[in-house]
């Protein structure tokens, strides 16, 4: 372990991400840009319930329509570096590689986390490829090295978990809680859990909603 470490502390570009999710709801979060390149990143973020200040020259029309409709907050005009103070994390996505740069100084002094599109050596954490289904969400990434290949991967997995995993994950979080509060024994919640998290529970309950799709359509 300590050679591992005082390799890393030689070279930090050979440190590993830490995959995690994280909870944005009601945190302030600023993204530089407002076009071609910040308007998918905004896109991203509206589902997190974070607080989402928009600072940019120009806006796309349809991030004016989420200024106008409340769901973010645009100012149409240069990036300072005061509009960094209290950010949680910030996204920067213009075109222009000099204010890129000084926003993710900027950042870096202030402690924000930060994202520079498509600027990897200035990227505390990564855009991933999502498969999302209900609550199930399977994320992809390459540490930035290659969104093509995070993009391929993402279109296979969702092939391999389709749209039912939706209701499925949401009938094992009830079915979870009910079992959470019963009588088993420690070791039998945990085995009946497992049991039921696994592939042929999934296919039975697929079947089972086939089959009364079909007698409604029959009925």
């Amino acid at each position: 372990m300590a050679t591992a470490i005082q390799k890393l502390k030689a070279d930090p570009g050979n440190a590993s991400l830490f995959p995690m999710f994280v909870k944005l709801q009601g945190r302030p979060v600023l993204v530089v840009g407002a076009g071609r390149v910040g308007e998918p990143k905004i896109r991203a973020l509206l589902e997190t319930g974070a607080s989402i200040r928009v600072v940019a020259l120009e806006a796309s029309e349809r991030v004016r329509g989420w200024s106008r409709s409340g769901v973010i907050v645009l100012e149409e005009r240069s990036f300072v570096p005061a509009d960094l103070d209290g950010a949680f994390l910030a996204v920067i996505a213009t075109s222009r590689r000099e204010l890129n740069q000084l926003a993710y100084v900027e950042a870096q002094k202030r402690g924000v986390l930060c994202n520079v599109v498509d600027v990897p050596e200035q990227c505390d954490f990564y855009y991933p490829a999502i498969v999302q289904r209900g609550h199930l969400q399977i994320a992809i990434s390459t540490s930035g090295q290659s969104p093509a290949l995070a993009r391929h991967l993402r279109e296979q997995l969702e092939k391999q978990f389709g749209p039912g995993y939706a209701d499925w994950v949401a009938e094992l979080g009830e079915t979870r809680r009910k079992i959470l509060k019963s009588n088993l024994s420690r070791d039998q919640k945990r085995e009946l859990l497992m049991s039921l998290a696994a592939r042929p529970a999934f296919e039975r309950m697929l079947a089972a909603n086939f089959n009364h799709h079909n007698e409604g359509d029959a009925a």
